[in-house]
Parts: structure tokens; sequence; C-alpha cells
């Protein structure tokens, strides 16, 4: 009971001083005040605090530093942690393709319309250039492997143009769930030209949308481009399924 009391408290800091630092429009890069002085402000003790901090240290807010100019620091969550602890929350829970895709379907053409004409010449080409990673058709299981992954970081490229800072988080978040998906599943075995075909002649003509700044366009192409991935990457997940029945 104690036990409990006390996790109450420590979680109860936590949450205050975040709620300070927001209070105090504290930026990454700023220092909290030293310990005392948060026991003091905070009327808590030693032991509260320290685990509090411990707690918003595992949350990426803050970052300890030692030696003569270290302290407590408020930091700034990379997206990269910050994909690994959702994907932590959703470990357990049974994610399909179709799942991925229902909210690939939402997000996806919404964000490519919305980049539509706005593009800058070296953005337009680095799309271009990741296209051209997996132009020519996989030549063996590896090359396959490669070119699904490389197709997929297309989508995260395009999603981190976006000025939509949420929009663009949850785009690249689905994409590389799809892809740890892809690779965990063995989905890009055995080899699927249509799905290789399909997937280069949508992003070429995506990106020709987006040069010549049709939103609408740019959206239909990104939705359908969804829809048949979508009927295909459900096709490979049948044929990798039944190929282990068989083996088995």
């Amino acid at each position: 009971m104690a036990g409990s009391a006390k996790q109450r408290r420590t979680q109860q800091l936590a949450e205050s001083i975040k709620a300070w630092i927001v209070d105090q429009a504290l930026q990454p890069g700023d220092r909290l005040p030293n310990e005392l002085q948060v026991m003091e402000q905070f009327d808590a003790s030693k032991s509260t605090v320290r685990e509090s901090m411990r707690i918003l240290e595992a949350q990426g807010i803050l970052k300890t530093k030692t030696g003569p100019k270290g302290g407590v620091f408020v930091t700034e969550m990379s997206e990269k942690k910050a994909q690994a602890l959702l994907s932590n929350y959703l470990f357990f829970k049974d994610i399909s393709i179709s799942d991925l895709y229902q909210i690939r379907l939402s997000l996806e053409p919404e964000i490519t319309a919305s980049l539509a004409g706005r593009l800058s010449d070296l953005q337009l080409a680095a799309l271009d250039q990741q296209i051209d990673k997996y132009q020519t058709p996989p030549e063996d299981v590896y090359q396959e492997r490669e070119h699904h992954i490389a197709s997929l970081e297309f989508h995260g490229l395009l999603a981190s143009y976006s000025d939509n800072e949420l929009l663009k988080f949850m785009v690249r978040f689905t994409a590389q769930m799809l892809t740890e998906l892809t690779i965990y599943k063995k989905l890009y075995e055995p080899g699927n030209h249509k799905l290789w075909n399909t997937g280069v002649q949508s992003q070429r003509a995506l990106v020709e949308a987006l040069r010549k700044g049709d939103a609408v366009k740019a959206k239909q192409v990104m939705e359908q481009h969804m829809l048949t991935a979508h009927q295909l990457m459900k096709k490979q997940e049948a044929k990798v399924a039944n190929r282990f029945i068989t083996e088995g």
C-alpha cells in the first residue's frame, strides 16, 4: 500500500514538473533548477524527485549531463524514440496489413494533396532519386527485400516535407511499421513483379502530379496506389502463409 502511494506521488510530481516546464516556456537545451531547488519548489523528498526525473528521462523529456556544466536539461524526443515507444505499446497487439493500410489510405492522400505545387526542385529530385533505387526489377530475394524497404522509404521521405508535424509522424510511423512487418513476415518472398511494377509506375505518376501542382491528380494517384498495394500485399501475405503450411 505504501509502495503504491509513493508511486502515485512520484508520477504526480513528474506530471507537475512537465506542467512547470510548459508554464515556464522552457525549450530543449534549457536547464532545470538543481535537485534541492526542485525539492523545495514542489515540497518533495529527494528520492521522489530523483524517481520523477528518471521517469521524465525515460519519456525523453529530460536528459542528465555530468561534468562541470552538467545538470538536468529539457530535451526534445527524437522521432525514432517516439516511434519505438509507440511500437512498444503495440507490441502485443495484433496489427495486420489491413490495419496499416486503413490508416495509410486515410492519411497519405491528404498529405500528398497538400504538397502539390509546394515542393522545391531539390525535393522533387530527391523523390525521383529514391524511385531510381528500385527502378529495375529485382534479380533475387535479397534485392526484392531492399526494393520493398526503399519503396516504403519513399513515403517517409514524401511525408517529411509536410509542415503538419502530427500527420508527418503518423505517415512515417505507419510506413516504418509496414517495413518491420514486411521483414518479419518475409512478405518480399516470393518475388512479386506486379507489386514492384505498379509501385514504380504509381510513384512516378505521383511525383509528376506534384511537380505540376495538380493536387487532385496527386491525391487520386496516391489513393489508387494505396488500394492496389493493399490488395497485392494481402495476396503476398496469403502466399507466405500458404508456403509455411505446405512446408509444415
